[in-house]
């Protein structure tokens, strides 16, 4: 998976013959051709075609070998998204299956969300949805994101720090879990580019300066392993194993340690041809260096969740540093690098009971999936998923030697409930390597648990919400006070529920019609109205929640209310100012004479800037950038108003712009950046700059500039300077 070609469509099926017969060709040649079709005059932000991001999400997909089908709606990914064709389309151009994966796929754009995080939510529950039906639908999926992240520098700041930070909390977690390591770590070093640029580019330079040294120290190393394997006729492939830039910045961040202390970026990976051969290197590796204590790990006898086998020893090297082992068969490095997918790699003789048995493997996703059935909404959901999902694990035994996999920080009561609902119940106490534990005794790797019960337990009490970690210990512990209590629990929702919409001073009667109840507990997914209550009354949901949902048509007039007033107000007294105070802004308000417009400092638009207006209470019109983060967090989207630039925006008029400067720290690098900007013939207001010990220099600088030409012009300038990283824009 190259990181810079851009292949071709040509090249993608080119790349396809390797394994497909003609008729699969000829289904991918016509999905290509419906999709350049369907985006036809569509281009992305770096100004390429769009079909160019479809043709790379199906040459990622066939450098992992899958089936036609996958491949074909890695083409057509989009086209429902995107375009005006609909699912039923491709059903009837392709297949069911192709409209299913490019369903799964397909993000909720046409319903209206109250907020962007809730959007995202909904999209990643539907995406989970899919994956729990065909896991192919994740496999297309880390496709897509993984081109964005290749192309993630056409986008603004703000989207690609967004962006990223979903990449690493959601998709580069889940392809952990699924052991396609090959995208993992693009995509977290890509990521962490963006996120942390200096510390990124600190960590280049420092792995760049001693690569000499150390790729003569593992070649040195790998020669005597050979001799030795020789000695004993084992027929192995040795290769030096590369180290990713974010293992080591997680490594330095969470133990608190310096580049010089991180000691596994020297690694050997030796691939054999049997699990027997596995374990006679580990021993002929022992018996050359000694080993270090505690960091040997049978991943062989032991798989990873993921599916992941190997052998990983740490060992004292030839010249006293220490040196990481990994040992594995030709099968387990097909699995290690493409986890899942090596199992839906496309191969005719591909038995369905293969496929079957893979799928049973996969059992702990779709349980987890129905875990979170309970959650009233997106964003619920979405976190537990990442606790179950993504969290780190422990591994722990039954008293008759079962694995259990929890989450890191599970409790007994986690794993009580993880055996079965009714041995959670009835729980009143647990041992942990025989000896007596209280319930939020945190479980640790190699742990054996055993649950004391009692026929006699009332049950769990409410303080165990705040010990379990798992949403699957939560969910049965609500489910119990559900059922016991459900007359008193629907009575204190109720009254919860008025106490809220009292305090926002609407009228009961008006809001709690039978019409708007049975309506709010529709959309929170409820059978009844009743149900609604009795979820506010054991925790499922807030009051607040509701209240909010049975209000939104009240607030939304009575804001509508408000701003009709405050434009008025506001016109009334700006009637008489001279019209100079609009036009010192340069901006125009559509429709609207007379009203205070300023220009946001948080954003500092310029002339050429996509810009919106929002209307303040008694301070006018605030115009922002169209991708300002404030806009969003300032209120509604009732409250924004079109404006836009004067079209004669005088070249001499000047607006202050933030610009922040990264590079490697070194002699005459501020005074080649105050020259560079100088050239430009651009006013600099302020200036500051900072170096840390990593000889990383970071430079602030207020300029002065007429439009976002003359601000690309000086960006421009500035970037051709040696040992400049990035140059960007600043939003308060």
């Amino acid at each position: 998976m190259a990181n810079e070609q851009v292949l071709t469509a040509d090249q993608v099926i080119d790349n396809a013959r390797r394994y497909l017969k003609g008729e699969d060709i000829a289904f991918l040649e016509r999905a290509y051709e419906f999709a350049k079709n369907a985006h036809a005059e569509q281009y992305r932000k770096s100004g390429e075609p769009y079909i160019i991001h479809p043709i790379q999400v199906a040459g990622i997909l066939v450098d992992l070998d899958l089936d036609p089908s996958t491949i074909a709606a890695g083409f057509l990914h989009d086209v429902v998204e995107d375009t005006s064709v609909t699912l039923e389309e491709i059903k009837e151009a392709f297949n069911a299956e192709v409209a299913m994966l490019v369903d799964g796929v397909t993000k909720l754009g046409k319903i209206k969300y109250k907020s962007q995080e809730e959007q995202q939510a909904e999209n990643h529950r539907k995406m989970f949805v899919a994956m729990a039906q065909d896991i192919r639908v994740i496999l297309i999926k880390l496709a897509d994101r993984l081109h964005n992240m290749r192309t993630l520098k056409h986008l603004p700041q703000e989207k690609q720090r967004r962006i990223s930070n979903e990449t690493l909390e959601i998709f580069a977690p889940l392809a952990h879990r699924l052991g396609i390591s090959k995208i993992k770590w693009e995509l977290e070093d890509t990521a962490l580019r963006y996120l942390n640029p200096q510390q990124y580019y600190r960590i280049v330079n420092l792995m760049k300066r001693k690569r000499a040294e150390r790729e003569e120290y593992i070649s040195e190393v790998m020669n005597e392993v050979n001799d030795r394997l020789e000695e004993v006729e084992i027929t192995a492939e040795l290769s030096g194993r590369p180290k990713h830039i974010y293992s080591i910045y997680r490594k330095m961040a969470k133990q608190n340690k310096q580049f010089s202390e991180i000691y596994d970026l020297l690694a050997v990976r030796i691939i054999v041809n049997s699990i027997k051969d596995c374990y006679a290197v580990l021993g002929i590796i022992h018996t050359c260096w000694k080993p270090m204590p505690g960091r040997f790990k049978d991943y062989i006898a032991m798989p990873k969740p993921n599916m992941y086998q190997s052998l990983h020893t740490t060992v004292i090297g030839p010249k006293g540093d220490p040196l990481e082992v990994q040992i594995r068969t030709s099968d387990m490095h097909q699995i290690a690098e493409y986890g899942i997918a090596a199992h839906w790699a496309y191969k005719e003789d591909k038995e369905a009971d293969d496929r079957a048995s893979f799928e049973e493997k996969l059992t702990w996703f779709r349980e987890i999936l129905e875990w979170q059935n309970d959650a009233t909404n997106a964003e619920e959901f979405m976190e537990s998923l990442k606790i179950d999902l993504f969290s780190d694990m422990v591994f722990v035994f039954t008293p008759k030697g079962d694995v259990i996999e929890l989450p890191s920080g599970s409790v007994p009561i986690d794993f009580s409930y993880r055996i079965h609902s009714e041995i959670g119940n009835k729980t009143i106490g647990a041992k942990v390597n025989g000896k007596m534990v209280t319930l939020d005794y945190k479980l640790k790797t190699g742990d054996i648990i055993e649950i004391l019960t009692s026929k006699h337990s009332y049950g769990p009490s409410q303080d165990w919400l705040k010990l379990a970690q798992t949403s699957q210990a939560k969910n049965r512990i609500r489910q119990f006070f559900k059922k016991q209590r459900r007359e008193e629990n629907v009575e204190k929702g109720r009254d919860l529920v008025e106490k809220e919409i009292k305090g926002m001073d609407f009228d009961l009667k008006e809001i709690l019609n039978s019409e708007n109840i049975n309506r709010v507990s529709e959309k929170f997914n409820f059978m009844t109205a009743d149900d609604m209550f009795a979820a506010v009354g054991y925790n499922g949901i807030t009051a607040l929640q509701v209240a909010n949902r049975l209000t939104e048509k009240q607030r939304r007039q009575r804001d509508k209310e408000q701003q009709i007033t405050d434009i008025t107000e506001n016109a009334e007294k700006k009637k008489t100012a001279p019209v100079k105070k609009r036009k010192d802004a340069g901006v125009v308000v559509q429709g609207i004479d007379s009203l205070l417009v300023r220009l946001s400092k948080c954003c500092n638009p310029v002339p050429g800037d996509e810009i919106v207006g929002f209307i303040t209470r008694g301070r006018g019109v605030s115009v922002h950038r169209a991708d300002c983060a404030n806009v969003e967090a300032e209120g509604t989207t009732d409250r924004l108003i079109d404006v836009d630039w004067e079209s004669d925006v005088k070249d001499n008029r000047e607006y202050n712009v933030e610009i922040e400067i990264t590079g490697y720290d070194r002699r005459g690098l501020l005074n080649e950046v105050l020259q560079a900007v100088n050239e430009t013939k651009t006013d600099i207001t302020a200036v500051s700059g900072r170096s840390d010990r990593n000889k990383m220099a970071t430079i602030h600088m207020a300029i002065a500039i007429h439009n976002i030409n003359h601000l690309h012009k000086v960006v421009e300038r500035i970037k051709q300077i040696s040992d400049i990283y990035a140059v960007r824009r600043i939003m308060q």
